[in-house]
Parts: structure tokens; C-alpha cells; sequence
């Protein structure tokens, strides 16, 4: 139990870092978001990012991702110990950021991923790496499909595919459960667990009773960020950072985080 959980947190604690925020503000305008955050991410991390919504999660990682700058604080990336103006990191977007509209096919999204050059063409390793990325999410009969033509959780496979396939440090999925089907869904932390053994996997999501099942560790960000190294969460913990009454309710093998009927503080 807890001494096998200490020595758990004590082996994470001694990978590598990967990124590193300090005392880190991010502001739309005029509108501070995110205030004096803290956060370390190492190799082989698997982290869940909790919070209310608006509380500040997305901001957040595109902050990591370096799609919003940082106003106050420092941000950096780590390689073999040393700071580094970058990392790979696959990312897997929220479903609503999606432009299905736009005229892909399956096959040619996940192949994206590889960020070549434009001016370098694929390999036939490449294409190999694509054909069994589709076989790996289940969507091999569906290569050339437009995107258009998927429903939300064969859209999320894909994008997972994507996500994973040019072998990131790190990958962030944001709210990667929304739209999914459920069989989908316990394949998918089967393929994190997987994943994980290659790369640090940053989970956002607002199902907490899903994230606390699978993550290693939690952060909870409400404009600010409080971080516990494992998911044996004290009575209350929850509650008082997410400003919100919360029961854990066990319901079969899988536990569910219930509200209780409350106003917003």
C-alpha cells in the first residue's frame, strides 16, 4: 500500500525532466487566466490536469505547447538534463477544434503526423508506420475516408494515431473522452499505458473519476495549480481546489465523482 506508493512517487521523481514552468502568469488582454503556477513534468510521467471549466486547463497547455506566451515566469524544456528550446509532443485536440470540413482522408491525417519538410517525401517506412498505426487504432478500413465522413470517436482515434506516431517526448490529450465510444474508451487507456512506457502522457480531462482510474499523478488547475504526486487524494483535497462539494461514488470497478446540488463560489 502507502510504503509501495512512496517508493512509486520516489522512482518518478527521479526521471529526467522534461518541462519545467515556474511561477508562470498567462493573460488574454487584460484577463489574467493562469497565476504563479508550478509544475514539473518528467520522462515516463503520467499526469492528469483537472479543474472546473474556465478554471484555466487549456490555457495551460497551449502555454506548454508555446501557442500562448508566458507573461510572467519561466517556461523551459529539458533534453538529457540540459535546457532546450523545445520537445516533441504529440497533441491530441479537443473534438470541437476539429475543422471536419476540411478535405483530408484518414490516411493522409495520421501520415501528417510525421511532420516531414515539405520539401522531403515519405518513405516507405513511413507509409508502413501509418498502415499499422490504422490497424492500432481500429480504423484500418477507414484509410481513405474523408474526416468529414467519421463519427466524434472514430475522429478521436484518428487524431490519437496522429498524435503518437512520429514517437513524441511527451504526448497532451485534451479532453480526449468527449465523443468517444465507450468500447473505444477502455482500449485507449490500455494504448496510454502503452504509450506511456516510450513518453510522458499529460491527460486533461473533466471526468475526474476516469483520470483518477489511470494517471499516476494530479494537478488540479483553478487560475492557480496544486499538484499531488499520486492519486490517493486526502478527504477534501478535491473539493477545496475545485471550489466544488465532490463525493466518490464506487459503481462496479470504476469509481465516479458526484456533485453535490451547489452554487459556484
Amino acid at each position: 500500500g502507502t510504503s509501495a506508493n512512496r517508493k512509486n512517487i520516489k522512482q518518478a521523481m527521479s526521471e529526467p525532466v522534461l518541462v519545467e514552468l515556474k511561477n508562470v502568469a498567462v493573460s488574454y488582454g487584460r484577463k489574467q487566466v493562469l497565476r504563479d503556477v508550478s509544475l514539473t513534468v518528467r520522462e515516463k510521467d503520467f499526469l492528469g490536469i483537472i479543474g472546473p471549466n474556465g478554471g484555466g486547463k487549456t490555457t495551460l497547455v497551449k502555454t506548454i505547447l508555446g501557442l500562448l506566451p508566458v507573461t510572467e515566469g519561466t517556461l523551459t524544456f529539458y533534453s538529457e538534463g540540459k535546457p532546450v528550446q523545445g520537445i516533441s509532443i504529440g497533441y491530441l485536440p479537443q473534438y470541437n477544434q476539429i475543422d471536419k470540413k476540411f478535405p483530408i482522408t484518414v490516411y493522409d491525417v495520421i501520415l501528417s503526423g510525421l511532420k516531414k519538410k515539405w520539401w522531403k517525401s515519405y518513405s516507405k517506412a513511413d507509409h508502413e508506420a501509418v498502415r499499422s498505426m490504422l490497424k492500432r487504432m481500429g480504423v484500418e478500413n477507414m484509410a481513405d475516408r474523408p474526416i468529414g465522413a467519421l463519427s466524434g470517436g472514430q475522429i478521436q482515434r484518428v487524431l490519437l494515431g496522429r498524435a503518437i506516431i512520429s514517437r513524441p517526448e511527451m504526448v497532451i490529450l485534451d479532453e480526449p473522452n468527449t465523443y468517444m465510444d465507450k468500447q473505444f474508451e477502455s482500449q485507449l487507456y490500455y494504448i496510454l499505458e502503452e504509450i506511456n512506457k516510450e513518453c510522458a502522457v499529460v491527460l486533461v480531462s473533466h471526468d475526474i473519476g476516469a483520470v483518477l482510474q489511470n494517471v499516476r499523478s494530479i494537478a488540479c488547475v483553478n487560475e492557480t495549480l496544486d499538484y499531488h504526486p499520486d492519486t490517493e487524494l486526502p478527504d477534501g483535497w478535491l473539493e477545496e481546489k475545485l471550489n466544488c462539494p465532490i463525493d466518490l461514488v464506487g459503481h462496479g470497478n470504476m469509481p465516479h465523482r458526484v456533485l453535490k446540488c451547489h452554487k459556484h463560489r
